[in-house]
């Protein structure tokens, strides 16, 4: 299984609605740093609605900004923030928000927890593993059953606490409060600030859970 497959394979999967809450909401956010919306994403996004509290408040303001934009414009913020010609804004990979430069020893220590559970680079992929979008898409698929352990064992809370620990929890936070800050940043604001919220979450039940 590649590290790019498709979220809404975990309707395939049996899981507790809070676990597959989980995992489409990593997709999600998979989905929104990987490329940008399309406008029917966007119909979909605007009619979310939170139910209080930090994470419900920052969904709601996703919610408004995919109302007040549309496909159009979101694609030129992705492009300028992420893609953009000569430099983008930001670079949402674990080595550079870990050690200051590309391709270091945070993707190598990825690429072999990759290989122990079972996933794949996806083909025609140029970009680093540990893109965050293509994390949250493993986060995805480990929560989901996508993805075993090498010897096939399941993935339980244990293990995607590690991989989460080891990949993600120790930087990602920062990036998507960073993305909030972007100059550039409009519709991506809010998405910045739910993903911020989101794993503030992820990272407590982790520690409840412990």
């Amino acid at each position: 299984m590649s590290a790019d497959h498709a979220v809404d394979d975990t309707d395939s999967v049996p899981l507790a609605e809070e676990e597959l809450l989980r995992a489409r909401l990593y997709g999600l956010l998979a989905r929104l740093l990987r490329a940008p919306p399309d406008a029917d994403l966007l119909a979909g996004l605007s009619a979310i609605r939170g139910d209080g509290g930090p994470f419900g408040d920052a969904l709601d303001r996703l919610a408004s900004a995919a109302r007040d934009d549309d496909a159009t414009s979101v694609a030129a913020e992705h492009t300028i923030l992420f893609i953009g010609v000569g430099g983008s804004e930001r670079l949402p990979y674990a080595s550079y928000y870990l050690t200051g430069f590309m391709n270091e020893k945070p993707l190598a220590e990825l690429r072999d927890d990759m290989a122990r559970l079972g996933i794949a680079r996806a083909d025609g992929v140029s970009e680093p593993e540990d893109h965050l979008a293509a994390l949250f898409e493993m986060m995805a698929g480990l929560i989901g059953g996508a993805f075993g352990l090498s010897d096939g064992g399941p993935v339980g809370l244990a293990e995607q606490r590690r991989f989460y620990d080891r990949h993600i929890g120790s930087w990602a936070g920062r990036f998507f409060a960073d993305l909030q800050t972007s100059p550039s940043a409009r519709f991506y604001r809010a998405v910045g600030a739910v993903g911020e919220q989101f794993l503030a979450v992820e990272g407590r039940a982790f520690d409840l859970a412990a």
